[in-house]
């Protein structure tokens, strides 16, 4: 009876670490990791695992996949990086610059995917977007601030001051304030910058802007984007509208976003998996964008920030949320 009982526990243990049993049709790997969980990662994610299945690569059919959030934690990131290293899969994904870095330094010979990378070239992952050389390439949610500037200005007239809350020691995000501060000029802006290294000190980043800055704009950030409710919040009690970079955002609370569609992006990233998985190498594919920016509005954090959205822009919206 103790040896069934083993025997039932090593399978389970197996089962456990491998994703899969002996016999089973399983013969494709993949592993994705990322920073942290908020729901544009997710969407990410998702459309990563839907493209994957689409091409025929399904999870519990002929795919074994592995999964696993840092948590917010580098050290935690850089361990998972190893681990999966580790285990040889077919194909490493990672979602978000700290992760693809993570991936990078650990993969070895195994080729890596990233998605949700704003400046894959400044992070070093890559020679350049059209050839990136090495074992890595990936998907890029960079975009032009200008139009997002333009919704502001249109937004709050008055505006003169742009408020920024990002994580300072994180090359994306960095990447952006730099961006940003070469193009608010052009709309009459200043930029007030407030760092937060991690999600719970997101709030008291947004907290030292009220009253220094008279519209806050998030970048795209997972530090931040992960607490975004908490930048929201903010905004409601100072009256200071906050926007945003990517649109699920603006379904937790901030009143606009001129942005990329976080799903499409993933489904982007999983067509290029299944170029990689069918034997191209990644040093030859381009970096790949989206090529449109959805606008969402959301009206009820709009009245409670002191905004007033003009009829025609509701007209155009991707997405209006009540």
């Amino acid at each position: 009876m103790l040896s069934h009982k083993l025997a039932a526990w090593a399978a389970a243990l197996l089962m456990a670490v491998t994703g899969s049993t002996a016999g089973s049709a399983e013969t494709t790997s993949v592993a994705i990791t990322y920073i942290i969980d908020h729901p544009a990662i997710d969407a990410a994610r998702r459309g990563i695992v839907d493209e994957l299945a689409e091409a025929g690569y399904k999870e519990g059919e002929n795919l074994t996949l592995h999964v696993q959030s840092a948590q917010g934690s580098m050290p935690t990131q850089i361990q998972i990086a190893k681990t999966f290293a580790g285990l040889k899969p077919d194909l490493l994904i990672a979602i978000s610059t700290p992760s693809a870095q993570a991936l990078q330094s650990t993969a070895g010979d195994i080729p890596v995917l990233f998605s949700a990378v704003t400046d894959p070239v400044d992070a070093k992952l890559v020679k350049s977007v059209n050839e990136p050389g090495g074992n890595i390439t990936g998907t890029s949610d960079k975009q032009p601030f200008g139009p997002t500037l333009e919704l502001i200005k249109m937004l709050v007239p008055d505006a003169k001051t742009l408020g920024v809350v990002y994580n300072a020691g994180e090359a994306n995000s960095v990447a952006q304030v730099e961006d940003l501060k070469s193009e608010l000029s052009d709309y009459g802006l200043a930029l007030e910058e407030s760092s937060a290294s991690q999600t719970a000190m997101v709030a008291d980043a947004a907290v030292s802007l009220a009253g220094r800055a008279d519209a806050i704009l998030i970048p795209t950030d997972s530090t931040v984007v992960a607490a975004v409710e908490s930048v929201v919040n903010v905004g409601k009690k100072a009256k200071v509208p906050v926007f945003a970079s990517d649109t699920d955002s603006v379904k937790r609370g901030a009143l606009a976003a001129l942005g990329f569609d976080y799903y499409k992006l993933g489904r982007l990233t999983g067509r290029m998996a299944v170029r990689v998985l069918k034997g191209e190498s990644p040093a030859t594919i381009p970096v790949g964008v989206l090529d449109t920016q959805e606008l969402y509005l959301n009206t009820s954090s709009a009245k409670a920030m002191g905004v007033t959205i003009p009829g025609g822009l509701l007209e155009t919206a991707t997405k209006v949320i009540e």
